[in-house]
């Protein structure tokens, strides 16, 4: 009876596991609900990809100044039954529980680049942070992703301070 029981106990944490997404998986699906949300108009799903306090800056070019809005009022604006423009998930990377991910919303004369923070909130990946850019459609994306990076080594010193566990270093 034992072993019928550790058997069956197996077999439905096997089975869970395989609906279980991966991060890949969610963040993807995280980006595609902000794309259908922003395209339709619909903020149900513009507040499932988005965490309640996110914020979206950019720069206005004709002040030089940083602007700054809080999602609620982004959704707030967006037009009944959205935009005509199509996404573009460009990259996107993670490491713990913090990813950036760079989009691509192409309007018909212009379009937007998005640079989203993703983070890790029980166990749903959210948008925290947008920061855009309105640009030209010949405009491509420029820099690159992993590159090779030269460490520069710490110097010994005792006053150096090792960071601690999620302390922000």
């Amino acid at each position: 009876m034992k072993k019928l029981m550790l058997i069956s106990i197996a077999w439905t944490f096997l089975g869970l596991s395989s609906f279980a997404q991966t991060d890949d998986e969610a963040i993807k699906s995280t980006i595609n609900t902000y794309f259908d949300g922003f395209t339709k108009g619909d903020s149900a799903s513009l507040n499932k990809a988005f965490y309640a306090g996110a914020l979206l800056r950019n720069l206005n070019t004709a002040t030089g100044r940083v602007q700054d809005s809080p999602v609620k009022t982004f959704i707030s604006k967006m037009p009944a039954g959205g935009v005509k423009a199509t996404g573009k998930l460009i990259s996107y990377s993670y490491a713990g529980t913090s990813g950036v991910a760079t989009i691509e919303l192409q309007f018909a004369d212009f379009k937007y680049i998005d640079l989203l923070s993703l983070l890790k909130i029980n166990d749903q990946w959210k948008i925290v942070c947008r920061v855009y850019s309105r640009v030209e459609l010949d405009v491509q994306l420029k820099g690159s992703a992993a590159t090779e990076v030269v460490a520069t080594p710490a110097k010994k010193n005792s006053a150096n301070v090792k960071p601690k566990k999620n302390d922000g270093w």
